[in-house]
């Protein structure tokens, strides 16, 4: 038996709801922050593999390091660009 998890749009959160409330991320997905307010997505590790996402990650180290204050993986690009990256994984 199974059960359906939501879209990633469906799935995002602002940082200031994710801090005033504990959301959990399911076991196989993880959070990123991105865009100028912060906007909390959930995705499917599966998309750590691909190599647009690994150019993401990349900038993200460049601007960020790895001592980021924000505490989660935090994306610099806007929400849409992200958007638009990732809705060519669906399906993996």
């Amino acid at each position: 038996m199974g059960f359906l998890l939501p879209s990633i749009r469906r799935a995002s959160f602002s940082a200031k709801q994710a801090s005033s409330k504990v959301v959990e991320v399911p076991k196989g997905y993880l959070a990123v922050y991105v865009g100028e307010k912060m906007k909390r997505f959930v995705i499917p590790i599966s998309y750590l593999i691909q190599p647009s996402f690994q150019d993401l990650l990349s900038q993200a180290e460049e601007e960020f390091g790895y001592d980021h204050p924000m505490g989660g993986l935090t994306i610099p690009c806007s929400e849409d660009v992200f958007q638009n990256i990732i809705s060519h994984f669906c399906g993996l």
